[in-house]
């Protein structure tokens, strides 16, 4: 944990923090949809795939403003 929130401070320190954040959401949401269309669109029997694929889009939407709030505290 210690790693990723000195990842984020010289990412916040470069001014490239938005575009970080940003750009871990479009992925997130990326993956989620195709999460999402794996589920409707195919006949998968097995729906771990499909499962993972929107939790990691869900963890990439959320885990950056929570990092960024916990290396403001720091």
């Amino acid at each position: 944990m210690d790693e990723a929130l000195e990842v984020v401070d010289v990412v916040a320190d470069s001014g490239l923090e938005g575009v970080v954040t940003w750009l871990l959401r479009i992925l997130g949401l990326l993956a989620i949809l195709a999460g999402v269309g794996l589920w409707l669109f195919t006949e998968m029997g097995l729906l771990v795939v499909p499962a993972l694929l929107i939790v990691v889009g869900l963890v990439l939407l959320v885990a950056p403003s929570i990092l960024l709030a916990l290396s403001e505290l720091a």
